[in-house]
């Protein structure tokens, strides 16, 4: 009895991984809590506590991407990346990192380039902004350090179609990344080196 119910919970915790990487692909979902609890409602299973980790659902969406996404995918995603490129030279004094789905290969076409970038006050990237007349929009963000949070000032703006995310660290956030809701590791962040060879190569960071 005890062997045929954890087989009957490894099978719907599978369910689940994989329904959650499908909302998140398809609805473009980003919070793994709402593709999970989605994910439990389709499967009939709203009450369960077996709900996987996000990295589970991660790695599941990273494969739904290249097994279902096909050339339209990959090709928005090239185009993300050049986009963050570009980004990444307008803010080069700043010292800029790419994070987030562009990074990791798992971006849907209207999904933001997120950067990480470095100043000695918060208020540098927003005269930044403001001296290239830049309209944005500004938010208060927490991320996570070893066990405790900081609020983050994250500008928002449009270039072009292209929706941009900077995130601006003057403190620990300089030399320690903040950790990934993902896994909870410090976030992998890219230079502009790296994200010029993922543009050469077409491929995905975890690649």
């Amino acid at each position: 009895m005890a062997r045929g119910k954890a087989n009957r919970d490894a099978r719907m915790r599978e369910r689940l991984i994989q329904e959650s990487a499908r909302i998140m692909a398809v609805e473009g979902i980003g919070d793994f809590s709402i593709a999970k609890r989605k994910a439990a409602l389709q499967l009939n299973a709203p009450r369960t506590t077996n709900l996987p980790q996000n990295r589970e659902i991660q790695a599941a969406l990273q494969d739904y991407q290249r097994l279902f996404g096909g050339e339209a995918q990959l090709s928005a995603l090239q185009s993300l990346r050049e986009a963050a490129l570009e980004a990444m030279g307008f803010f080069a004094a700043f010292r800029p990192r790419l994070v987030g789905s562009v990074l990791d290969g798992t971006a849907r076409p209207d999904s933001a380039v997120d950067l990480h970038c470095f100043a000695d006050t918060a208020e540098d990237v927003v005269f930044f902004l403001m001296d290239h007349d830049i309209p944005f929009d500004t938010l208060e963000k927490r991320f996570r350090f070893e066990e405790d949070y900081e609020s983050i000032p994250v500008h928002h703006f449009a270039a072009g179609e292209t929706a941009v995310t900077v995130a601006v660290f003057s403190g620990r956030g300089n030399n320690q990344p903040p950790r990934s809701s993902i896994d909870g590791r410090p976030m992998q962040r890219a230079g502009r080196r790296e994200v010029e060879a993922l543009v050469a190569g077409g491929a995905s960071a975890d690649e």
